[in-house]
């Protein structure tokens, strides 16, 4: 892989990471486009790096929130710091399962398998449009809502489904405030991202090649600059209502890889 594949897809895991329009799905029609022939474990490994790029993104981004987070837990107390907490770890528990269970599974679906991304990018258009046309409300998360987002995150372990299209979809369709539900969304990923590397790291599933680290350390740049921009971006977009502009791009993107597939491949 070039310096430039690996900034372009670095660009493309940053903004498509936060903005509801699935970054795995991206990268994968971004790797057949360049012609990328990397077996399953390496495409994924790559992936992993630059999705760890744009969790330390949110961490930058969301650095007030995190620190109090952590100052409330410190204290040891039941207060609104461990509650949050609490529903970031129930959040956590069906991509955790899905991830133990079918890790094998997951990894060959990148693999270029272009015909399920745009068929699931679809799913995330219609997703998007539902969203887009739910009331506004200043409801919380419950530990219930946070369960089923967090099934909504498993599910979006697939390339094609957008994580953040889907979670923030689904908690808005359950009635909680958009501000709200964009701020879960992107919180709740990150312990699965930092644990899905130390687990790599620690197994041995992640080993750079030497010619290797120059390209994944400018994907790992432009992923995180990117990342700053466009977390930020979404937020607004979110608490604006304006889902249904990328609910379109979707679902264009979606034919035309379906049709590219059927055709090419």
């Amino acid at each position: 892989m070039s310096y430039l594949e690996a900034i372009i897809l670095g660009i493309i895991q940053g903004l498509t990471e936060f903005l509801p329009v699935s970054s795995s799905g991206h990268l994968e029609l971004a790797k057949a486009i360049f012609g990328n022939k990397t077996v399953p474990e390496e495409s994924l490994t790559f992936t992993v790096v630059l999705h760890f790029a744009t969790a330390l993104s949110t961490l930058v981004v969301f650095r007030t929130e995190v620190l109090e987070i952590i100052k409330g837990l410190f204290q040891f107390k039941w207060n609104e710091e461990s509650k949050f907490s609490l529903k970031i770890i129930v959040s956590m528990i069906p991509a955790a399962i899905i991830g133990l269970m079918f890790e094998d599974q997951l990894a060959a679906f990148f693999n270029g398998n272009i015909l399920m991304v745009g068929f699931m990018l679809i799913i995330t258009a219609l997703l998007l449009l539902l969203a887009d046309k739910a009331k506004n409300t200043d409801k919380n998360i419950s530990y219930k809502n946070a369960f089923i987002v967090g099934v909504s995150q498993a599910i979006a372990m697939l390339p094609g489904i957008s994580r953040s299209g889907a979670t923030i979809s689904t908690s808005v369709l359950l009635g909680i405030d958009r501000t709200k539900a964009a701020r879960f969304s992107f919180l709740m990923v990150v312990p699965l991202i930092f644990g899905k590397v130390a687990k790599d790291i620690m197994g041995g599933e992640i080993s750079l090649q030497s010619d290797q680290i120059g390209s994944m350390s400018i994907g790992f740049i432009a992923a995180f600059i990117s990342g700053l921009f466009a977390c930020n971006w979404m937020i607004s977009l979110v608490k604006n209502s304006k889902l249904y502009y990328f609910a379109i791009y979707c679902f264009i993107v979606g034919i035309i890889a379906m049709t590219y597939a059927y055709f090419y491949l």
